[in-house]
């Protein structure tokens, strides 16, 4: 099918957050690409400080790259208009098509995302014109009714939109079937009169035991059912957008080598440590709040949107004695972006671009020192470290400059010096997220504490798991009747 000669939308909202949405878009969008159908993502709000460049310098949630690689497109700032970065316990970094816009208070959002659908509703025309189909993936829950007025993410838009929607709900948790109807009792009617079905996802076991409560639901609901999705079992080589997963992963059985990562409370691009996961020959553990940093072999300090805030937690929490005793014992390290900032002796803010607070002493295992800016640089980048080749990209503010970036860490294909190393090359920092989907990268940094490497590329991980995804979705949903809806449905 080389196309369907017309443009359509589709929406999937949820029941509730990680009830598998961004999955299951990431699936369509790939199920419709192999029938030879021009599909794109979009998703008008996002909260989420796993962030991704675009080619043009902008800044979209992780979801919607992944999204976009499964409809086999370039992600665009148009996929995801509005990203918000949590920085605070309050407050929220505001990106609108990829740039900046500003900092807003939880209370200001709600008086301000009104002003922001005029830009939700230019991305998605945008995108419409450029395709057949866009599957638009939803944020929470319309069930969440104390945030309905003003809402750009989920039935604000598709009223807005006239986009029908596909309600999914999780059957893992427990109460899909009051999830379900529930919502239907909660929202406006004019809200539910948006949604035109319904789709269970997360099932373990034998579909035929749930027949008489999909009926249920249908008679319920009044709402068709699409299907029922089986877990998923290659979902988990995706990577993910919702720091809950890190709480599910403090650690695995021993394995030869091990790697930990502490949970910041402000933890950005955390997917940079997946492609650790897959090595047979390494354990990775996320270690939370209240345990200390075990004995290990590599500690990796992740991304962070507010360095000098995590860099006191740290010390809150006692582990920067952790480290530093790992350090002392010969442990390799490595900082990614606000990890690598944390590493240096001191991180400055002058202008407040995080916080109020000016100074923060750093952990002072690599002789630079950070200036925090209000400028962003955001690109994707290619380079070469630890004698391979990568792809990645840059998001961070601030610049790091200092006697150990006389031995950086990578040199960028445009010809920049990237991160430091301490004189013994035990202290590793880099602005570059992603690198470590470099099989040959990996290989020779597992390569520091004895651990073997299979030496395979992420996004060929990747992009097998979004076809078995798309594989089986495509036995258990109803895609024609999804498709039919898509470019036929209006309200």
């Amino acid at each position: 099918m080389a196309g369907l000669g017309s443009q359509g939308s589709l929406m999937l909202q949820g029941t509730g957050s990680d009830v598998g949405k961004s999955v299951l878009v990431a699936g369509l969008c790939r199920a419709l690409s192999n029938r030879g159908i021009s599909v794109l993502p979009f998703k008008p709000q996002n909260m989420s400080n796993n962030a991704a460049a675009t080619p043009d310098g902008g800044e979209i949630g992780r979801a919607q790259a992944l999204q976009a690689i499964a409809a086999r497109a370039e992600p665009h700032v148009d996929m995801n208009p509005v990203l918000l970065k949590p920085q605070a316990d309050r407050t929220s970094q505001v990106i609108v098509h990829g740039r900046v816009r500003g900092t807003l208070g939880s209370s200001s959002f709600r008086e301000a995302r009104g002003q922001l659908l005029g830009a939700v509703m230019e991305s998605h025309a945008r995108l419409s014109a450029r395709c057949d189909v866009v599957i638009i993936e939803g944020a929470g829950s319309p069930a969440e009714i104390n945030l309905r007025a003003g809402d750009i993410a989920n039935m604000g838009f598709a009223r807005a939109a006239s986009v029908p929607v596909v309600l999914v709900g999780d059957i893992d948790r427990g109460g899909v079937i009051a999830a379900l109807a529930g919502t239907k009792a909660v929202i406006d009617p004019h809200d539910a009169a948006m949604v035109r079905g319904f789709i269970i996802n997360k099932f373990r076991g034998d579909p035929a035991l749930f027949t008489d409560g999909y009926a249920a639901i249908e008679r319920m609901t009044g709402w068709r059912g699409y299907g029922v999705v089986p877990w998923l079992t290659k979902a988990h080589h995706l990577p993910s957008e919702d720091a809950v997963v890190l709480e599910r992963a403090a650690g695995t059985a021993r394995a030869k080598r091990r790697i930990v990562c502490p949970i910041l409370p402000r933890i950005a691009n955390f997917d940079d440590l997946d492609p650790l996961r897959s090595e047979p020959g390494v354990e990775l553990a996320m270690i939370p709040p209240g345990s200390p940093i075990p004995v290990a072999d590599m500690i990796v300090l992740p991304g962070s949107k507010a360095t000098i805030a995590d860099l006191g937690f740290i010390r809150e929490q006692g582990w920067d004695i952790d480290i530093i005793a790992h350090h002392r014992r010969g442990g390799v390290i490595l900082g990614i972006c606000g990890g690598f900032q944390m590493l240096g002796r001191t991180v400055s803010d002058p202008h407040g671009v995080e916080s109020e607070m000016r100074n923060a002493k750093g952990l002072g295992l690599l002789n630079v020192a950070t200036v925090l800016s209000g400028k962003k640089q955001v690109a994707q980048v290619r380079g070469q470290a630890l004698d391979a080749d990568f792809d990645g990209y840059e998001i961070h503010m601030g610049h790091t400059e200092g006697p150990d970036s006389e031995r950086p860490f990578a040199m960028l294909g445009d010809g920049r010096a990237d991160g430091a190393q301490s004189a013994d090359g035990a202290v590793m920092g880099t602005y570059c997220h992603g690198l470590m989907g470099s099989g040959r990268l990996r290989r020779s940094l597992l390569a520091r504490i004895g651990a073997q490497s299979h030496g395979g590329n992420q996004s060929a991980r990747v992009d097998a798991a979004l076809n078995d995804i798309a594989g089986v979705l495509e036995e258990t949903l109803d895609i024609e009747g999804l498709l039919e809806l898509a470019m036929g449905a209006r309200t």
